[in-house]
Order: structure tokens, then C-alpha cells, then sequence
């Protein structure tokens, strides 16, 4: 990377999501890296970090809009990088003139690259300012229409559609580009709602309780992760969907818990929250990774858990090298997934999976299941969830384990505010339109005595 200023907020923003579209890098691990690297003050932070969600998040339509203006010429990476950065700013950012995007990016343009570039640049800038974006609306085919209009790749809208069909799909499609709430968690293993409030109302944060998970709060203005809160383990960031996995367990102080998928152990805690080591209630957390169980361990330590708490770095898979059969009461198998339902959070993961992606995951699940069937007693449950909302990796999943093993059955996933209760499916799934939370699915399988 040559002449690049690091006080400069939009060539952050421009090399972070050079590298996000040259390595496949994650998105939040390239802008923390470039910020801490290069400070920059609040205002500036603020617009970095808008250009990068915001251009990842509306690539597709960035770059159809683009190509109307290039007329498919290949394009430098960076240049690439540069022009869509710009349009997002005129189109989306309607508080930042268009003169300073403009000035900003041909400055940039001839910091980068020769004469050349720059007049090319200049060019393309001032025929989108002249000419305006094209319609969207007037893309004859429905699922290329919803694709470009919701920069999803046609793949994925084609199998939205399949699943639930024209109307709900674009609904889905419309919510995941919309701004992701910040969700609190109150850890009921040291403090309440209650007094949690006090203090969020003391510092002037602004926020209303979850319609969809109990101990939920929605921070509508203010910053918490700063705070001698989440410092303390009194609260831990946690979506709403996926606080309900662990809510629709039923856990007893004296339950004797496995999380088979645990990393970095967010549903660890919240399990260990509602265990009384006394009453001989703990949890044993699972991961392939041994950087990964310390995260499980840290989380553990700062939510004030960890007596509860025993972490392993172990493949779910392989669960009889560590228990014996009938160890627990419950289990909770939070598997790896395409993690489609998390695409307001993680706008990346849209360009980067493919349906292949699904049915491979699919098999990696039911391996799972296989594997930990024998460890929960009889009477027991399993709770298989994901962050997707394709149904290979949910229904079709639990439809497998279930055909291969007659000792369980699907009974009816429960929470405590009775999410979707009048639903006909005995498993839950939660839309990214749903509650404009993270998309989710869970499922409760119970073993015969």
C-alpha cells in the first residue's frame, strides 16, 4: 500500500475494504486492525466505519449501479474500491455533501494512482452526479430485481423464494439491510434487570425491553461496551434471537449440561447463569480449537461463571474419547452453519457462500447429533439450533437425525415469551423480519424413557 494517509477516513475505509475484497478478510478484523494502527478521531471513525458496512452491504447494487458508468472495464481493485465507496456516499449518506465526496476521491485518486486514473476517475464521478443512478425497479426479472435491489446474490434469492416464497423473501431481503440493534444480556448470576436499568438511566442510555428474550435489553441510543457493566460481567452483547436457544432449555440449577459447539462461549454463560454448582449443576463447553476454548474460559471468568464452567478443546464428533453415555440432562448443540440469518450483522457472508456451502454444513450437523445422541439421558433433550434460515441446515437436518434415531422425538420449542406460539411447526424459526433480529432456528429433541 503506497501514499496512503492515515488520517484520512475514507482511504481507511477504502484500504480495509481493498483487502476485505482481495483476501476474503473479515470485514470487522481489517477496520479494528486499520483503526488501531491509524486513530482517528470519533467523526471520522464514525464514517470509516459506515463506508465499509455500508459499501458491503450494498456491493451488488453498488456495482450495477457502477457498471452502467464503466461500461464492464476492468477496473484496479483499489479503483474498483474507490468508485463504489464514492456512489454509496452520494446515495446513502445524505448528511455528507456531494462536492466533499467528490474532492475527496479525486484526491485520492491522484495520491493512488497516475494522470490517468484521475481524469478516469473524475469522469465517472461527475456523470453519476449529473446523470443520477438508474432505476432499480425497471429490472424485468423477479429474482435478479430483489438481488440487485438487496445486493444478495441471486442464488440465495432464488432459494428464499423456494423455501417461503415471493412476498416473505423480499421482506427478509428488505429487513437485512436495515441497521442491526445493539441487544444487551443481563447475567442473572450477578445482578437483575432491574438494577441494570438504574444504571443504564444514570448514564443516560436509552433503551426499551426485548419483545423476544427475557433478561433482554434493545440500546437504542448510548454506548455499553465501554462500561463498567460489561466490564464486570453484568451484561454481555448477545442478539435476541440467540438468547432463545438457551431460554427454550428449561435448564434446573442441578442439570448437568453439554454445549457441543461452545466458541467463544456467549451460550456457555448463559446456561452457567441458571446452574447451581452447589445444587451439582455445571456445564462442559466443547471446541475444535484450543485458541477458542480460552475464549470460552475468559467469557466464563468475566461473567463470574467459571466455577461452573469446564471447557475442552475437543471435536463434538468425537464426544465418546471424553463421556460416557447418559452424562447429561440436556444438550445443546449450537451448530456450524452458513449463518444466513446473521446477514444485517455480517453483510459479507452473502457474497462468500454458496448452496453448496448448505448441504455440505447439513452433513457436518447431523455428525454432530449422531455423535452426542448416546450423552444425554433418557428423558433428556437436545437442542439443535443454527443462525441460518435455510431449511437444509434446520428441518432437514432434525428430519435426518430423527429418521436415524427412533429413541427421539420432536417436541414443541418453547421461550419465555412465547415467540411465535401460534405456529403450526413444532420447531421454531425466527425471520430477520420476524422481530428485525438475527435470523435463527431451534429445535428441542427429547429421548424416550
Amino acid at each position: 500500500m503506497t501514499k496512503f494517509q492515515p488520517q484520512n477516513a475514507r482511504e481507511l475505509a477504502m484500504v480495509a475494504l481493498e483487502r476485505v475484497e482481495q483476501n476474503g478478510a473479515y470485514s470487522n478484523l481489517q477496520l479494528d486492525q486499520l483503526l488501531k494502527k491509524y486513530p482517528l478521531a470519533d467523526k471520522d471513525r464514525r464514517l470509516a466505519t459506515n463506508i465499509v458496512y455500508g459499501v458491503l452491504q450494498h456491493k451488488l447494487t453498488l456495482k450495477y449501479w457502477l457498471n452502467g458508468f464503466v461500461n464492464n472495464r476492468k477496473l484496479d481493485s483499489w479503483v474498483k474500491v474507490l468508485l463504489l465507496s464514492a456512489i454509496y456516499q452520494f446515495h446513502y449518506l445524505e448528511r455528507v455533501p456531494d462536492w466533499a465526496v467528490t474532492d475527496e476521491s479525486i484526491k485520492i485518486a491522484k495520491r493512488r494512482g497516475n494522470p490517468g486514473i484521475r481524469k478516469f476517475v473524475t469522469g465517472v464521478l461527475h456523470a453519476v452526479l449529473r446523470e443520477g443512478l438508474p432505476a432499480l425497479d425497471n429490472i424485468e426479472n423477479d429474482s435478479q430485481r430483489l438481488s440487485v435491489q438487496n445486493s444478495v446474490p441471486e442464488w440465495l434469492v432464488n432459494e428464499l423464494m423456494t423455501q417461503y416464497g415471493k412476498e416473505t423473501t423480499a421482506k427478509i431481503l428488505r429487513s437485512i439491510n436495515e441497521p442491526a440493534h445493539q441487544v444487551i444480556r443481563v447475567n442473572r448470576a450477578k445482578t437483575t434487570v432491574s438494577a441494570v436499568k438504574q444504571v443504564l438511566d444514570n448514564m443516560n442510555i436509552e433503551y426499551h425491553e426485548s419483545k423476544v428474550a427475557a433478561n433482554a435489553l434493545v440500546i437504542t441510543k448510548g454506548e455499553v461496551v465501554t462500561s463498567d457493566l460489561f466490564r464486570d460481567g453484568e451484561i454481555t452483547i448477545q442478539d435476541e434471537s440467540a438468547m432463545l436457544a438457551v431460554e427454550s432449555m428449561n435448564i434446573k440449577p442441578s442439570d448437568k449440561v453439554l454445549d457441543a459447539c461452545a466458541a467463544p462461549g456467549g451460550k456457555t454463560v448463559q446456561i452457567a447463569a441458571y446452574l447451581s454448582p452447589a445444587n451439582g449443576g455445571f456445564v462442559d463447553a466443547l471446541d475444535i480449537h484450543q485458541h477458542k476454548v480460552r475464549l470460552i474460559e475468559k467469557n466464563a471468568q468475566r461473567m463470574g461463571v467459571s466455577d461452573r464452567v469446564n471447557a475442552y478443546a475437543l471435536d463434538a464428533r468425537k464426544v465418546d474419547e471424553q463421556f460416557k453415555d447418559e452424562s447429561f440432562d440436556k444438550i445443546l448443540v449450537d451448530a456450524p452453519c452458513s449463518g444466513i440469518g446473521l446477514l444485517r450483522r455480517k453483510p459479507e457472508i452473502r457474497y462468500t457462500k454458496q448452496l453448496a456451502d448448505s448441504m455440505r454444513l447439513h452433513q457436518i450437523q447431523l455428525s454432530i447429533l449422531n455423535a452426542v445422541a448416546s450423552k444425554v439421558k433418557k428423558g433428556g433433550i437436545i437442542t439443535y439450533s443454527t443462525c441460518t434460515i435455510l431449511q437444509q441446515e434446520n428441518d432437514a437436518t432434525v428430519k435426518a437425525f430423527l429418521s436415524q434415531h427412533p429413541e427421539f422425538k420432536l417436541i414443541k420449542t418453547t421461550t419465555a415469551r412465547k415467540v411465535k406460539d401460534g405456529r403450526h411447526s413444532a420447531t421454531l424459526t425466527i425471520l430477520p423480519s420476524d422481530f428485525d433480529s438475527d435470523g435463527f432456528f431451534i429445535s428441542s429433541l427429547k429421548k424416550g424413557l
